[in-house]
């Protein structure tokens, strides 16, 4: 389909005092005719505006064959004579904009008309779903040059060769091939697609020079699914012209997530296969994207393919890039630039271009501008700076917890190397972050989840920093049909945060197909749907924590940390007591530490000891000791100093439980 505009100044006596007076009966004569017209036959006509000066006209067609004679035709019905026509092909967004105008100037209902041209599932959502640009008319001996400056030249010239010696037909026969673009680099990507459709254009191979640009991330297919209805009216649309399909993957995709790709490149391949023959496809793939390739062979059928590959190239010629380049800039280059290139080796131009930069920018500062020297790049402070936030002091200074504090640092050390690593041109998937927390009673096992939540969000890992804890009452439905979608609340409650799935061993049930079940297998499918999103932790006691992640197969292979919790030891509880002591603003004598000591040498050999909860319950208890024991003293008598103090005498020892043995026998 062809979206043109029309501009023209009124012809004749008539035409002008017809415009200068549009009043309500012309209003009524356009919007009979823009309702009444036979848009199959002679195209579609509307008036956009009309004044004593221009008058402006945008219509759709089918084919651009007769335009002439279809818009005087439309004219004469109107009355109007127009001269200095000019005609311009333009893109959707553009007749998007002129239907507006029209409807605001009372010409035309917009809604009417885009139900009637099948454009209705494409009209609020154009912006998003795809853009478009308009080809500029190049000659051949242009096309070429440009052609031979890319390094995919070995696969494009041959392709045009095949294109200028085909027969000159200028009536539009279909498409005996589409085109796969192969690169890592967007430039190369970009003016290997425009080469390619100007010399179809300039062949009569194409009739639209409107392009229309789809992106698809690789590990998002439900996207694609969800926007099936509009991508084949893009195509319907797109008649006589072509689609670039561009394809977004740092890796190949595994899990669950291919099936749900690879469904959708069955779908895109159905819809480029229906209409092969009307519009031009042409997909734009990294280097490293060979499994999703292969799947668009497999559905592809009878479709044929030629392959425009990004080539390597040799040292020789890499070093006369990075001259170029240099020379560009207005500078010499010098060892360290072309030092980097190895005799025997071959390079991208992506990397190239990187290794370019990153030299440019030294040479500014060492040679160019030598007084900023001093200054560090933005890069480097990120690496030097410390971890920020209160949250991450506070996991500091908590006592214990080594492995935990490991996992923190690893984390926030990693996404410092991410943007390293992106400065210099390598560009890496986040790894899963989601977590196992295993642990007694009292190990601090939530408390560093809260914590580790705040510290990912005040060092820009995390967006919203939400920490969602939740149980098993909070995950599994009470009928059938409400796990899944309850889960998936929660997961969604989360998103750019922290799920806390504490006790998760809750969730598997005595036998198999539960509600349990359906839960554990609604949190796999969501950890690997929403990696990106929201980090998991499950929470709880060491053994029963093992039963849980052997419950489903993906459930272990997606977690990439487990944190163990151990036991605090008894010097390790003395210091967690002084601790709380002091937030309270109190302090243990010497005595009273001791006497501590003994307390938890007891304790910790019970089975169901609490580790911190502990504490904080002798603490607690001697609390109200130390009340009860001041209270015994003349109150005149009682200091600031012995409010704020913990005696031996205020510290409880835990009862030694009994061991019930029994003596078999005589007494006497």
């Amino acid at each position: 389909m062809f979206y043109i505009k029309i501009e023209g100044k009124p012809k004749d006596k008539n035409t002008i005092q017809i415009c200068s007076e549009v009043d309500r009966k012309v209003e009524r004569k356009i919007q009979t005719k823009t309702r009444n017209q036979d848009f199959w036959s002679d195209g579609f006509f509307f008036v956009e505006e009309i004044s004593a000066e221009e008058i402006t006209i945008g219509a759709f067609l089918n084919c651009i064959d007769g335009l002439k004679a279809k818009l005087n035709k439309y004219l004469v019905s109107l009355g109007i004579s127009l001269s200095n026509i000019q005609y311009e092909e333009i893109t959707f967004r553009d007749i998007d904009f002129m239907i507006g105008e029209s409807e605001y100037n009372n010409f035309i209902r917009k809604i009417n008309l885009y139900n009637s041209l099948g454009l209705s599932s494409i009209n609020y959502r154009n912006n998003r779903l795809f853009k478009e640009e308009i080809l500029d008319d190049s000659e051949k001996q242009t096309i070429y040059k440009r052609a031979e400056e890319l390094y995919i030249r070995n696969t494009l010239i041959p392709e045009l060769d095949r294109i200028y010696g085909g027969k000159n037909i200028k009536r539009i026969t279909g498409h005996p091939v589409h085109y796969i673009i192969e690169s890592d680099d967007d430039d190369i990507k970009e003016s290997t697609s425009k080469i390619v459709l100007q010399a179809l254009y300039d062949n009569y191979r194409i009739s639209n020079k409107r392009v229309s640009l789809y992106e698809i991330e690789a590990d998002r297919g439900y996207r694609l699914n969800n926007e099936m209805e509009e991508l084949e009216s893009l195509y319907k649309t797109s008649s006589g012209g072509a689609i670039v399909i561009t394809f977004r993957c740092e890796e190949e995709v595994e899990g669950s997530k291919a099936s749900g790709v690879r469904d959708s490149i069955e779908k895109l391949s159905n819809l480029m296969n229906k209409y092969s023959n009307d519009v031009l496809t042409i997909y734009c793939f990294p280097k490293e994207c060979t499994k999703i390739k292969g799947w668009f062979f497999e559905y592809l059928g009878n479709v044929s393919i030629i392959e425009l590959k990004e080539e390597f190239i040799s040292a020789e010629d890499a070093k006369k890039v990075l001259s170029t380049k240099a020379k560009a800039y207005h500078v010499r280059p010098d060892k360290q630039l072309l030092g980097q290139i190895k005799p025997d080796s071959s390079y991208l131009l992506r990397d190239l271009d990187t290794d370019f930069h990153e030299w440019f920018r030294g040479k500014l500062k060492r040679s160019i501008y030598p007084l900023y020297q001093c200054i560090e790049s933005v890069t480097k402070k990120k690496v030097d700076e410390s971890p920020k936030g209160s949250a991450y002091d506070d996991l500091e200074k908590m006592i214990g917890l080594t492995e935990a504090k490991k996992v923190i640092n690893q984390a926030l050390d990693y996404y410092k190397a991410q943007k390293l690593f992106r400065d210099k041109g390598i560009n890496q998937d986040a790894p899963s972050m989601h977590m196992v927390f295993t642990g007694n009673p009292g190990t601090a096992k939530t408390t560093v989840a809260r914590l580790f939540t705040d510290i990912m969000k005040d060092n820009g890992v995390l967006s919203t920093g939400k920490l969602v804890e939740v149980g098993r009452q909070d995950l599994v439905g009470k009928y059938v049909g409400w796990t899944a979608p309850t889960v998936k609340a929660r997961f969604e409650d989360a998103k750019g945060g922290v799920l806390f799935i504490d006790e998760a061993y809750s969730l598997v049930d005595d036998r198999d197909g539960l509600y349990g079940d359906e839960a554990i297998n609604t949190i796999v499918q969501e950890m690997e749907n929403r990696r990106d999103e929201v980090i998991v932790i499950f929470a709880g006691y060491p053994d029963k924590m093992e039963a849980f992640l052997d419950k489903n197969p993906g459930l272990r292979s997606r977690i990439a940390f487990q944190v163990s919790f151990e036991d605090y030891d008894v010097e390790e509880l003395c210091k967690i007591a002084e601790v709380i002591a002091d937030k309270k603003g109190m302090h243990f004598t010497e005595d009273a530490i001791d006497r501590l000591r003994e307390c938890f040498s007891i304790a910790i050999n019970e089975p169901d000891f609490g580790n911190g909860r502990y504490v904080r319950n002798v603490i607690e208890r001697a609390r109200m000791a130390q009340s009860s024991r001041l209270l015994t003293k003349e109150i005149d008598n009682i200091t600031r100093e012995d409010i704020l103090t913990f005696t031996a005498e205020d510290i409880e020892l835990p009862k030694k439980k009994a061991n019930n043995i029994v003596r078999m026998g005589f007494c006497g």
